[in-house]
C-alpha cells in the first residue's frame, strides 16, 4: 500500500484592487454579467468571464428553470459559448463571482462539480492550464493555477 497526499496551491488576493490589470477586466464583465442571471428559484446569482487567446472576452450567467434539474451554471454557459464561437482558439483566464438576493455572499464561491468536470474538458483538449479566479460578491479572491487544483484525479479522454 500507499499513501498519497494531493495538495492544492492556491493564491489569495484580499481584493479586486490586488488582481492583476486584465484579470480586473475579467472579473469586472463577470459581474455585470452576474447581475443578469436568471435566478428566481434560488435567487443566487452567479457570472463567468473567460479570456481566450484572442484576446476576446466570453460571458455566461447561471440560468435556472422550474424543472431544477435543467437549468445551467454561469461557467458551462459562457465555455460552452466559447467552444460554439471559437472552437479552437485556447482560454486563459475564467473570472466568477457569486451573489445572493438572501444573504451576503463574501467568501470565494468555487465551481460546482459539474462545471469543474467541463471546465476540466477544456483544458486537456486545449493542453494549456487555464487560471481560474473566483470569489463571492465582495471580500477575497481566490487564484488556482489550473482547474486540475480543484478537481484531481479528474476522469477524462484517456479513460476513453
Amino acid at each position: 500500500m500507499k499513501k498519497l497526499e494531493i495538495k492544492t496551491p492556491i493564491t489569495i488576493y484580499d481584493s479586486v484592487s490586488e488582481l492583476p490589470d486584465d484579470v480586473k477586466v475579467l472579473m469586472d464583465e463577470a459581474v455585470k454579467i452576474r447581475k443578469s442571471a436568471y435566478a428566481p428559484y434560488s435567487k443566487f446569482h452567479v457570472g463567468a468571464a473567460l479570456l481566450l487567446e484572442n484576446g476576446e472576452v466570453i460571458t455566461g450567467n447561471n440560468q435556472e428553470n422550474a424543472a431544477y434539474p435543467s437549468g445551467m451554471c454561469a461557467e458551462r454557459v459562457a465555455v460552452w459559448q466559447a467552444g460554439s464561437r471559437f472552437p479552437n482558439v485556447k482560454i486563459k483566464n475564467i473570472a466568477i463571482t457569486a451573489s445572493s438576493k438572501e444573504n451576503p455572499v463574501t467568501k470565494p464561491v468555487a465551481p460546482c462539480g459539474a462545471c469543474r468536470q467541463s471546465l476540466s474538458e477544456y483544458e486537456v483538449k486545449q493542453e494549456e492550464d487555464i487560471a481560474i479566479y473566483f470569489m463571492g460578491e465582495t471580500g477575497q479572491i481566490i487564484k488556482t493555477d489550473s482547474l486540475h487544483d480543484l478537481l484531481p484525479l479528474a476522469f477524462d479522454k484517456s479513460f476513453l
